[in-house]
């Protein structure tokens, strides 16, 4: 076969300009820019990544974020964040490296005692702290540490590393056990000049106060600021709407269905060859698949890591809102009988958790041998508008509590919800 050497010469003319585009657009930010409206913790091109990972889920995002960050200076003052969600991304995208690299690099991790854990907390570094459990093997893939020591798989809601002259370390407690955890690291020892931006807003944890309720929750941070953000709810979108949303999420936008009726119409099924979908009045929404689950969006996730990993790419297809609004986090996982499975997220804003109607979860997934069979979600919109109310301090809430509590909101249909404070054993 004869070459058509100009052909040649203008198809890699083509390939070199289109690839020189690219670059330039991710070095200008603009592709990232286009894609800031996915509030999932990533971009579209992440999600894309996501998917083409293997499976054990090695380029998956986090499907959850702590509520609250310490970072302690040199002189052991600390700036803390919690209840302003756009700050406190900010924080963790500048730190999460800094943990994930002292995890992957943690030489032999060994218990500690709680006065080295205090005594640690005291030096300069960054705290991490979770409202939900994690397990430490899913935490080492959404910090993408790579963790080499088999230190079982604790669950933790705590997690912080220390800045040496010479070495960092690494210190976690286990949240079953309320067991101490420490290991030295090898990752970079001057990190710490990076973080001299934070300055002190007086941030102590629970056991620094003095308050005699503190032996129930040492290790609860205390911010000095009592005002709280109002929020604003609204239904997210016609049964149309969200019926569309759920199609596409599912893999069938381009399958027919027949509609009925259930009651007296408060709410419509959607029947199709190989699904249905129920959608309330109040924006709930089941969808089951009904034929063939092998063939369920997705495909078969493998391990715990790989199933919340799925549910994250899902939900954040199904729940994105406008940013500023609500965050999804992911919540639990949960083992049945029969290779059953159940992955769950909710909503936060401004650093409080959203109680739903009738504990309903912003959306649950259910796994069949790795593969989603049914899910259920709750569609609705949250957004803060600049408006503050006062809340009873945080030191005298744990006076007047005994135990350790969380910021949080009630959506009872109303359009406007306030903050309140509530024990967090009541989700634990």
């Amino acid at each position: 076969m004869k070459i058509n050497r100009a052909e040649l010469l203008k198809t890699a003319l083509i390939v070199l300009l289109a690839a020189s585009a690219i670059f330039l657009g991710w070095r200008t930010k603009l592709f990232s820019e286009l894609f800031k409206s996915v509030p999932f913790f990533g971009s579209v091109a992440d999600l894309v990544k996501s998917a083409s990972g293997d499976e054990t889920g090695a380029y998956a995002k986090e499907a959850a974020r702590p509520l609250g960050i310490v970072i302690t200076g040199k002189d052991g003052q600390r700036y803390g964040v919690k209840y302003d969600a756009e700050a406190r991304n900010a924080v963790y995208d500048r730190t999460s490296s800094i943990v994930g690299e002292a995890l992957g690099t943690a030489a032999a991790i060994s218990g500690i005692s709680e006065d080295e854990w205090r005594e640690a907390l005291s030096d300069s570094g960054v705290y991490y702290e979770y409202l939900i459990p994690v397990r430490l093997s899913v935490l080492d893939i959404w910090l993408d540490a790579k963790m080499t020591q088999q230190t079982g798989d604790a669950a933790l809601r705590r997690i912080f590393v220390t800045f040496g002259d010479q070495k960092n370390r690494l210190y976690y407690q286990d949240s079953e056990s309320g067991h101490f955890y420490g290991a030295d690291t090898a990752s970079s020892a001057d990190i710490e000049r990076d973080l001299d931006i934070y300055s002190s807003n007086g941030t102590q944890f629970a056991y620094e106060t003095g308050v005699k309720a503190a032996d129930a929750a040492p290790y609860l941070m205390i911010i000095p600021e009592s005002a709280k953000k109002i929020v604003s709810a609204a239904a997210a979108g016609t049964a149309e709407e969200l019926l569309e949303i759920t199609l596409s999420a599912f893999g069938h936008s381009n399958e027919t269905y027949t509609t009925s009726l259930i009651g007296s119409g408060s709410a419509v099924t959607f029947i199709g060859a190989q699904f249905n979908v129920v959608i309330r009045p109040d924006g709930s929404v089941t969808y089951r698949n009904t034929v063939n689950p092998r063939e369920a969006a997705g495909g078969q996730a493998a391990g715990d890591s790989g199933m919340i990993e799925q549910a994250r790419r899902i939900a954040a297809e199904m729940l994105s809102g406008a940013p500023g609004g609500a965050e999804v986090f992911f919540e639990s996982i949960e083992r049945r009988a029969g290779n059953y499975c159940t992955v769950a997220f909710n909503y936060y804003i401004a650093g409080g958790r959203i109680y739903l109607p009738e504990e309903a979860s912003a959306a649950k997934f259910t796994f069949n041998d790795g593969v989603i069979i049914e899910a259920e979600m709750f569609f609705r919109t949250y957004t803060t508008a600049g408006e503050y109310t006062g809340l009873l301090p945080e030191i005298q809430a744990l006076a007047a509590a005994g135990r350790e509590y969380h910021l949080c909101y009630s959506d009872n249909g109303r359009e406007t919800l306030r903050p309140f404070w509530l024990p967090v054993e009541s989700i634990l």
